[in-house]
């Protein structure tokens, strides 16, 4: 694992560097991306951080140097063996008294290179008994404000699966803690509107593009009648779920597999689609 903090690489990545004000470690006010890294190189980095500046807009923090980032992200990858691997980049509000409002410090700009396992074949998950609110302030941000996310993983795991599968308010098919879910109803697979409240994934827009994915919302009890489903995200990729709470599911169907066929051409395409 590499390091970038602020303007440089730690000799010690473990080291103490974040000040205990910090905004981002006090009350979450911070925004984030993670991505892939193929054989050193990071997948689909313009789209990331085109997120992250626009995820710093929404949260009202000031512009990330997107120069500065590529300087880090080139810092943290040069020299290590990455055949794959994650790339986390996080910025947060800086130094701040301990409460919600800001303090105007410095803007914080963290950068980190690490190796990473590939996903699973097949996984499993859960209905969770919270909603995502498609109207909150930060609805479709990726924010460092991720206790929700903790929680409803959690309890997926209790339950022996990897990932938790929120509806919102409306009672429609949202997302989960970190991937966006696709599933097929007659054969189309489909996935939620931007409008549902969840994260304008980067890998479900890829899928949406070269999959033919389409975008609707419907409520939570269409994952009853799918045919199959499963999760998109930088570290799934294309990852078909066998099981949803008790119902058991083809892992993968025809569908999903022709999803997962596609993504393997198309990402071999280019490292920056």
């Amino acid at each position: 694992m590499r390091v970038w903090f602020n303007g440089s690489v730690l000799e010690d990545p473990t080291a103490a560097s974040i000040r205990i004000d910090d905004h981002g470690l006090t009350v979450g006010d911070g925004v984030f991306e993670a991505v892939k890294i193929v054989d050193g190189q990071p997948f689909a980095l313009t789209r990331h951080l085109d997120r992250l500046v626009g995820s710093a807009a929404g949260l009202g923090l000031p512009q990330p140097d997107v120069a500065e980032i590529r300087e880090a992200i080139a810092a943290v990858t040069a020299g290590q063996d990455l055949p794959l691997g994650r790339l986390r980049v996080t910025w947060t509000a800086g130094p701040a008294p301990l409460g919600s409002g800001r303090g105007g410090g410095p803007p914080t700009l963290v950068v980190v290179a690490a190796p990473m396992e590939a996903a699973a074949a097949s996984t499993e998950a859960v209905v969770v008994p919270w909603v995502r609110n498609e109207r909150s302030a930060v609805a479709g941000l990726k924010t460092t404000s991720y206790a929700e996310n903790v929680v409803a993983l959690a309890y997926a795991r209790e339950r022996g699966a990897t990932e938790a599968i929120f509806g919102n308010t409306l009672g429609n098919v949202c997302e989960g803690t970190g991937s966006n879910l696709c599933y097929v109803i007659d054969g189309e697979a489909r996935t939620p509107t931007l409008a549902s409240g969840c994260l304008a994934g980067v890998t479900r827009a890829l899928v949406v593009e070269w999959c033919g994915v389409r975008e609707v919302d419907e409520p939570m009890s269409v994952l009853d009648q799918a045919e199959e489903l499963f999760l998109v995200s930088t570290t799934r990729d294309v990852q078909p779920l066998r099981r949803l709470g008790d119902r058991e599911l083809p892992a993968p169907g025809p569908v999903t597999l022709r999803a997962m066929e596609t993504w393997a051409e198309r990402e071999a395409d280019g490292i920056d689609p």
